[in-house]
Formats: structure tokens, sequence, C-alpha cells
């Protein structure tokens, strides 16, 4: 005899209030919806890329998603305005490590070419642009489309202390878990999806969705330290400190460098003058802010 399912929601509720049990729920992709009438809202676009490698210089896009949506001026994600996702077939083949890591392969992108306009026209409406590591995803885009040197960025990987605020991590697969969902990921544009859900996740330490926080922290100036020179024996005080190395291939300065806020910058000054160099120094400094931050001319 046919019975009918049973109320598998009612089923997941359930269990998400017991301490015993916790539930993922599979992530649907958001329908399109715009903010209320007369709610006041900007628009950001989250951005994810594939590439042949990891050479912004010389390496290429092979795929490219986006998702545009608006949130409010606390943070909160108030609509979904469009997506974005699209191929490109590079100048030489995919090789098989690129395959094995994106599921991407020479027969995916045979034939397709990016229409530079159509990317343009998607991105230009945008207060901010959000990938996962700015880092890379920045430098690559900002070399096939020039609007992008001129956004402001931020990086959810990066700019959220995801420890801080109760993960082990900042993995998007993980902090999608963390948020009570789970994908499958294929494709740019489902990574940009999940990437909403995290930044829509309310933080237990704060209250208030992730996207708020990092939207304050890439509000802020910040000073990239470069610790030039400094002596190679005493390159794991400077890891400790949290410095990170630069080999120099990408025409910066081959050297040790740290990102701080303007507030910790006399502290590092000292710290250079006393534990690395023991003497007066006047190390290179950057001036950053979202506009440059994670961009290859910074």
């Amino acid at each position: 005899m046919f019975h009918d399912p049973p109320d598998l929601a009612a089923m997941a509720e359930a269990l998400s209030r017991s301490k015993y049990y916790r539930v993922l729920r599979r992530l649907v992709p958001r329908t399109m919806s715009a903010p209320a009438s007369g709610q006041e809202a900007k628009v950001g676009i989250l951005l994810d890329t594939e590439t042949t490698g990891l050479d912004h210089a010389r390496d290429e896009i092979i795929e490219l998603g986006m998702v545009k949506f608006d949130y409010s001026a606390d943070g909160r994600i108030v609509g979904v305005r469009d997506t974005f996702s699209a191929f490109n077939e590079p100048s030489a083949p995919i090789s098989a490590e690129v395959t094995a890591l994106t599921g991407i392969t020479n027969e995916m992108v045979a034939g397709h070419k990016f229409d530079d306009a159509a990317v343009t026209a998607f991105a230009e409406s945008a207060v901010i642009t959000i990938a996962h590591n700015s880092a890379f995803d920045r430098r690559f885009v900002e070399r096939y489309w020039p609007l992008f040197e001129h956004k402001a960025w931020g990086c959810s990987m990066s700019e959220i202390d995801w420890r801080e605020n109760g993960f082990a991590g900042a993995q998007l697969g993980y902090l999608l878990n963390g948020a009570g969902f789970f994908h499958q990921a294929h494709r740019a544009v489902d990574d940009c999806h999940a990437l909403l859900e995290v930044l829509a996740f309310e933080l237990p330490s704060t209250g208030a969705p992730a996207l708020a926080l990092l939207l304050e922290t890439a509000r802020r100036k910040t000073l990239r330290v470069w610790a030039e020179q400094s002596p190679f024996e005493l390159k794991d005080s400077l890891k400790r400190r949290g410095y990170r190395w630069n080999d120099g291939s990408d025409g910066r300065p081959k050297s040790w460098y740290i990102d701080v806020t303007e507030a910790a910058f006399a502290d590092e000054i000292a710290f250079l003058r006393t534990e690395i160099y023991t003497r007066d120094v006047e190390p290179a400094v950057q001036r950053l802010t979202a506009f440059t931050r994670f961009s290859s001319r910074a």
C-alpha cells in the first residue's frame, strides 16, 4: 500500500532542536528577488574563477561565475539580482592536473570565449566585489577586465576571523556546513551561491551576518609593512608574528611582509626595530584600501 512520504522539513526541524543532532540542508540557490519597496540597498557581486594555473600574469581563466545581490546598511542580504556563468577556451589545452582539480575538461570549454561586454555590463553597478580568495581572483580578473581595477574588493576568506567566530578553518565547504548547508559544487557560480549563504549566516558572537563583519573589515585602511633584508635566521620569528613571504616573482619586493591596522602600526615598527634589526629602521610601507588591497597593482 502506498504511503505519502513523511514531512521531511518537520523532521529536520525537530532534529535541529535537539542537542544530539545537527542538520545540513542541501543548498538550493536563492531565486531572483528585489529589496522590499522603499528599502535602501547597495549592490555587491560574489565572484569565483577557475584557471589553468596560479600565475596571474601568464595562466588563463577558463571559467567565471558571479552572483549579483543587494545588501542593506547593516550587512543583510536583501535580494538577489542575477547570476553569470561562462566558460573560456584557453590558448593551450587544459592539463590533466587542472581537470582533476576543477572538473573542467577541454571538451567543456571548446569553442567558448568570454563576452567582455557582458562581463562589464554585469559587474559595473556593483559597489563591492567579494571573492573567497581575493588575492587570487582579483589579480586574474583585473588582467581580463579593467573594470575590476576600480572596484572596492573584500575577501571572505581573509577578512573574517572565522576561528574567532567558532569555525575551525576558512575552507568554503566547511563554512557552508557551519551555516547549515551542503552542496555538490560543479561550477564556479555554485561556489558563489554557497558563499552567499555563508555571508548571510548570523555569527553567534555578534548576532549579525558575516557580511556585516566583512564590510567593516574591508572599509578599514591598512598598512603593509615590508621587512626587507631581514636576517634569515629570524624568519621563524617573523612567521610567528604573522608575516608572509613574497618571492619577488610578481614585481613586489622579495621579502617578508605583514598587513596591520593604523592603530597597530607603531607596535609593528617597534617590533622590527627591537626584535629583527636591533636598530632604527624605516621599512617600506604601503597604504591599502579596499580599492587597492589584493590587487597586483598594490
